[in-house]
């Protein structure tokens, strides 16, 4: 994500991040349009595969397929995905540090101190934390978590049998968790096979992937890679910034609470945070410091934020009723539209949620009063 804040930037900045993606890190890798649109120009991610089909079904059961006449997902691996991007920041004449931790950050009165394990004190004008939620930026900021995910993947060798009937063609479950959902993205000769769900009760959400693995005939097959990871949502009030340091992404608490997707907030708030840390680095004082901190804050406020405000209101409506979710999306055409044009990025929850009849049904289905500013 810092690399490609660098690559927009086309200045010279340091990247201290442990760049190898740690066993935790979520592997799935789908970029939906909102993503693509966001990676630096002339980019190209390593494509593992598409899809252009869903098919959707309700505990392992009632699976029924839409079909779109474009490709709705791009399959990635994170690992090469990320890779390709610090490449194109080094291209921009970024420097990078590669595997290198952070332990402390100090506030000096023109800059920050940066301690590390490995390449002692380091001295920077503005920081860009991009080290994922439990990351040091994110405790230095003060990013307070609203609500906690659990995610479980396995990406596993695509059977031979079922090689056809997955080339194309992602499969999401609801139903079985409150609120949570399984999914099995194609990438070629893997499939990426997951559950999340709000965490406190790892138990369960072990068994749903569990049980889900078995009703697809994926619980024999050899597993590549097996990972977990917590995922954190924002408060609608948590900080963006503290002095010199800002944070962006998974650093920020930003991803939507409903589908839990991440990667599109990481990629645009990346680029706005790049921009700021750009404008702050030019300047002396503190108050024009602030200023260009204020303006990245107010950025994702009337960008991101109103998409994670409608993403609540889905939520909340998606855990009480999860059959009326899955009815209205296999039986209704248009219903099936709204998917197409939110997945391509054509569309978005928060454009959807100024429609007055749609807030009021939201709402009626959620059965909780909402904050006032969603």
């Amino acid at each position: 994500m810092a690399a490609h804040a660098a690559a927009s930037l086309g200045k010279r900045v340091v990247i201290l991040e442990r760049f190898r993606i740690p066993r935790y890190k979520t592997c799935a890798g789908g970029l939906i349009g909102a993503s693509l649109k966001a990676l630096p120009e002339g980019f190209t991610p390593p494509v593992k595969a598409t899809a252009t089909t869903f098919t959707f079904a309700m505990r392992g059961r009632r699976g029924k397929t839409k079909a779109a006449e474009i490709p709705l997902i791009t399959m990635v691996s994170r690992d090469e995905f990320d890779a390709r991007l610090v490449d194109a920041a080094v291209a921009a004449g970024a420097t990078i540090y590669d595997d290198t931790i952070v332990t402390r950050l100090t506030a000096d009165d023109a800059a920050m101190r940066i301690s590390t394990r490995n390449q002692g004190d380091l001295s920077a004008r503005v920081v860009v934390g991009a080290d994922g939620s439990a990351g040091r930026t994110a405790a230095y900021v003060g990013v307070v978590a609203e609500q906690v995910y659990l995610g479980l993947e396995l990406e596993l060798v695509t059977p031979h049998d079922q090689a056809a009937g997955w080339a194309n063609r992602v499969l999401v479950d609801w139903g079985t968790i409150p609120g949570g959902y399984a999914w099995v993205f194609p990438k070629g000769d893997t499939l990426s096979v997951g559950v999340v769900a709000e965490r406190g009760n790892p138990e369960q959400t072990r068994a749903y992937l569990h049980d889900f693995l078995a009703q697809r005939n994926l619980d024999r097959q050899e597993i590549v890679v097996n990972s977990g990871h917590l995922a954190r949502c924002r408060t609608q009030d948590s900080p963006l910034y503290r002095g010199r340091v800002l944070v962006a992404g998974d650093a920020a608490g930003l991803l939507e609470p409903w589908t839990r997707e991440g990667i599109s907030f990481a990629l645009r708030s990346g680029t706005m945070a790049g921009r700021a840390a750009a404008k702050a680095s030019e300047v002396t004082s503190a108050t024009d410091v602030a200023a260009a901190m204020a303006i990245y804050a107010e950025e994702v406020t009337t960008t991101l934020v109103p998409e994670m405000q409608a993403g609540r209101l889905f939520l909340r409506a998606f855990t009480r009723h999860p059959r009326l979710f899955y009815a209205a999306i296999v039986l209704f055409s248009w219903t099936w539209d709204f998917v197409v044009n939110s997945i391509s990025g054509n569309l978005s929850f928060a454009e959807v949620t100024k429609w007055r009849w749609v807030r009021l049904l939201l709402r009626a289905l959620g059965g909780k009063t909402t904050p006032a500013a969603a």
